[in-house]
């Protein structure tokens, strides 16, 4: 659906800017296309547009935001300088996994809330595995 929108929407900007009919042509396009957007179910669905993105704008920045957070606390956490490290990469990871769902909850006009949520206990997990591991090593 959204390439075909795409489509039109370029084929219309294409024939208005590449046109030889005139002015008097281009100010009859413009009219209408005007007129198509000042229609009522047009602007509905722009402010259902604007609303989602207002909504979802958020979640994206916040869970990198959180992301970076928490790499910065696991570099600077206690233990040798490669536990450090893998910590580190291990909670990168898990940022960068956050963040894909942040976006495909944005995308899926799901509830930010509740994949996160989900997310963080098994973030807990492997950070609870890792000292294991390095006393493995």
């Amino acid at each position: 659906m959204k390439g075909k929108i795409g489509l039109v929407v370029g084929l219309g900007v294409g024939y208005v800017l590449g046109t030889r009919a005139g002015r008097e042509r281009y100010e009859q396009i413009k009219t209408q296309w005007l007129k198509v957007w000042h229609l009522d179910p047009v602007q509905q669905q722009v402010a259902k547009v604007q609303d989602f993105a207002k909504s979802t704008a958020a979640a994206v920045p916040q869970a990198a935001w959180n992301g970076v957070v928490k790499a910065i606390k696991a570099a600077s956490g206690s233990g040798t300088p490669g536990q450090r490290l893998d910590a580190t990469i291990d909670t990168a990871k898990e940022a960068a996994e956050d963040v894909a769902d942040a976006v495909e909850d944005a995308v899926e006009k799901k509830p930010a809330a509740k994949k996160p949520a989900a997310k963080k206990p098994a973030a807990k997990k492997p950070a609870a595995k890792k000292p294991a591991a390095k006393n493995g090593e």
